[in-house]
């Protein structure tokens, strides 16, 4: 990693981003799988 942080505020700032970017993510993941598991429950239903 070739990445240089000269100041504190710019390690805080990448570290917050990236923090946002895997909590993203892991929202979208989430989000997702939950509709996988719902997903499945509706289609073995047959009114």
């Amino acid at each position: 990693m070739d990445t240089i942080f000269y100041t504190l505020h710019d390690f805080l700032l990448h570290s917050k981003s990236v923090t946002y970017i895997l909590i993203g993510g892991i929202l979208i993941g989430l989000m997702l799988f939950w509709i996988f598991l719902t997903g499945r429950d509706e289609k073995k239903r047959t009114f």
